[in-house]
């Protein structure tokens, strides 16, 4: 009996490892390929939203719909991924659906003043700076050459960190130097793409019919005449999100809840968006200047409320759970990795699709804004490879040795 119950603990063991095994191969296919989606999220987001603010929606109108739709979306995933937190089963979930802060209540204990205000924080940085900036910009511009600030901002976060003292620049060491070459490369990048046009193109086959007809979707105020006070919008919206990153280190401490924090972070930033628009009317008179006409906050069966659902529902709260998933598994310098693929992939939809010219220049300056963005994550992932290995390194009682001196 003895061995007979060994073997069937041997077969067990075996099993248990071949599933891992098994999910391990699972994991490693469906981790790039979610990270691919991401980006065709981030892509098809863009060029609906160019197309949409091309159309005369106004900025703010987008920000409010779009993280009123985020917030909806992101709060049932809070409902479900956070009900361990309790220890409550999907049918005692199910039984309490609508009297959510029942079986959250442990965690909405935490939810004071302070964290509150920590949240409004959260969301001006997040929503109405970085992702209203960034709308203004694109709309000033175009979606290829807005799609470059989006693989500035690991760089950007890197230098107001350093900036804040947040995090040390080590040149004594491979990773150090080649964070810095990364991070000058990608702001010489910009600075490439921004100031030096260099030879047209000609590519005849990327040009789109629209085009050839005089009525080209991609062009606002005649030939992006507001190229400079574009590129001012997109690097403020860069440093905001910078900026943002600084602040979520903040707010994952006083409140530890992911799903819960993008929640109220939308919903914060869409009413924060909204009295932004009130403030642009009450300035303005009737607003109608800026296009915020009470016409303008109507959605129809259109582009414009296209946008708003997929921006919402895909770009925030499927990518939400997509790269939570991926920086649990693989940590935070995987994810930004694949951010050239939506650079290329936006470069050439918004060639075919809205005829956007194609000049040297740009090309050139977005071939060193990847070149510095993998230097930079190539160094970062060394530095969080070696703090890992030292802390698996140090004897368990280090910390409390420390913490009592």
């Amino acid at each position: 009996m003895a061995g007979g119950g060994g073997d069937m603990e041997a077969a067990a063991v075996a099993m248990e490892a071949k599933r891992d095994a098994r999910r391990r191969r699972v994991e490693r296919m469906a981790l790039p390929v979610g990270m691919v989606l991401v980006q065709v999220f981030t892509v098809v987001t863009m060029l609906m939203s160019k197309v949409a603010l091309n159309a005369g929606m106004h900025p703010l109108v987008l920000l409010v719909y779009r993280n009123l739709v985020a917030a909806v979306v992101v709060a049932p995933l809070a409902v479900a991924f956070e009900r361990y937190a309790i220890g409550l089963s999907y049918v005692q979930l199910f039984l309490h659906l609508f009297i959510v802060f029942d079986y959250h209540r442990d965690l909405w204990k935490r939810l004071n003043l302070a964290v509150l205000g920590w949240i409004f924080i959260n969301a001006t940085f997040g929503v109405l700076l970085a992702m209203g900036l960034y709308y203004c910009g694109l709309r000033a511009t175009s979606a290829a050459y807005a799609v470059n600030f989006l693989n500035l901002i690991p760089v950007a976060t890197f230098l107001i960190a350093v900036v804040f003292r947040a995090e040390r620049l080590s040149l004594a060491c491979w990773p150090g130097r080649t964070k810095l070459l990364g991070a000058a490369a990608g702001v010489a990048g910009t600075m490439v793409i921004s100031l030096c046009k260099g030879t047209h193109l000609l590519l005849p086959h990327l040009r789109s019919p629209a085009y050839h007809g005089g009525n080209r979707l991609a062009v606002v105020h005649g030939n992006y005449r507001d190229m400079a006070v574009g590129t001012l919008f997109l690097v403020g919206s860069c440093v905001s999100y910078a900026l943002w990153f600084v602040v979520q280190a903040r707010v994952a401490v006083v409140f530890p809840s992911r799903y819960w924090t993008t929640t109220l972070t939308c919903a914060a930033g869409s009413v924060q968006s909204a009295i932004a628009a009130a403030v642009v009317v009450a300035l303005t008179g009737t607003g109608a200047s800026g296009g915020l006409t009470s016409g303008a906050w109507r959605l129809r069966w259109n582009m414009q409320l296209a946008t708003v659902v997929y921006s919402g529902v895909f770009n925030t709260g499927v990518t939400f759970v997509l790269v939570s998933w991926a920086v649990a598994r693989r940590g935070p310098v995987y994810p930004p990795m694949f951010n050239s693929l939506s650079l290329v992939a936006t470069t050439i939809v918004d060639a075919l699709v809205l005829g956007t010219d194609i000049y040297l220049g740009g090309v050139l300056g977005a071939v060193l804004v990847v070149l510095g963005l993998y230097a930079f994550l190539w160094g970062k992932g060394k530095e969080l490879a070696a703090a890992k290995a030292k802390e698996l390194e140090r004897p368990p009682g280090d910390d409390d040795d420390v913490s009592i001196a």
